[in-house]
């Protein structure tokens, strides 16, 4: 079941910006964290349990994550350049006049869900941004990695779904995530958001049919293996890229 975007209209990249409520460059790339009009329910997990790891050898990386459990990665790249061109101010000097998709990522129905720029890109067009990321130095036997890269408002996010294993690294902004095995099929609804999920279903689940959760930081990148269940939740204007391993 593979996750399905669906293109919903055309905008110049600007009109993200009016996610932003500052235009100076701060600790958060211009990309101000919500103010007082924010969904009150876009709050971080009381406690992360997906490991955080800071020391991964490649060995280790495929002997107890890579095909069985997910993992947050701290540390393995230098991305302050590709940071860096990704402040509010930056991306709109460099690609303000371009347009852009955005599109909504409820697998299974279109009838509810926010809109953000995230998909697939334009490689040549974005080539200049995309060249200097550098992405995880872990790799799987038989896949090629294709990136994937966002700008999503508070309260905005992925509904549950499944398909091959990536890695998604926070550029800025915070990211929580919620991930379940192949086994264990999540319960939600297919035209509810993700926001919608936390704030009805979530806390009506016992401590066993919770999910595996953390909110991903700024320089953190989460591996998620193979068919695992997710779903995210942006709790502040966020910039991220995805590495998918197809």
């Amino acid at each position: 079941m593979a996750l399905e975007a669906q293109p919903l209209l055309w905008l110049a990249l600007w009109t993200l910006a009016v996610l932003a409520r500052s235009s100076g460059e701060d600790a958060d790339g211009g990309w101000r964290r919500p103010g007082p009009g924010a969904p009150a329910a876009v709050t971080e997990e009381e406690h992360c349990t997906v490991e955080r790891r800071a020391d991964l050898s490649y060995a280790e990386f495929v002997q107890r994550y890579a095909f069985s459990r997910p993992v947050i990665l701290q540390g393995l790249t230098d991305n302050s350049r590709f940071r860096d061109l990704c402040t509010r101010q930056r991306l709109l000097a460099s690609f303000g006049d371009s347009v852009v998709r955005l599109s909504t990522a409820n697998t299974y129905s279109y009838q509810k869900d926010t809109l953000y720029f995230f998909g697939d890109n334009n490689f040549t067009e974005w080539a200049s941004l995309f060249r200097h990321y550098s992405p995880p130095p872990f790799s799987l036997l038989g896949t090629t990695p294709a990136y994937s890269f966002g700008i999503a408002g508070a309260g905005s996010g992925v509904p549950f779904h499944w398909h091959g294993p990536g890695f998604s690294e926070v550029i800025y902004g915070r990211k929580r995530w919620f991930l379940y095995p192949p086994e264990k099929t999540p319960e939600f609804h297919p035209n509810k958001t993700t926001l919608a999920w936390l704030q009805d279903t979530y806390p009506a689940l016992t401590p066993s049919a919770r999910p595996l959760e953390c909110t991903i930081q700024a320089g953190e990148v989460l591996y998620f293996p193979d068919r695992w269940w997710h779903a995210t939740l942006n709790l502040d204007t966020s910039v991220f890229i995805s590495t998918f391993l197809g």
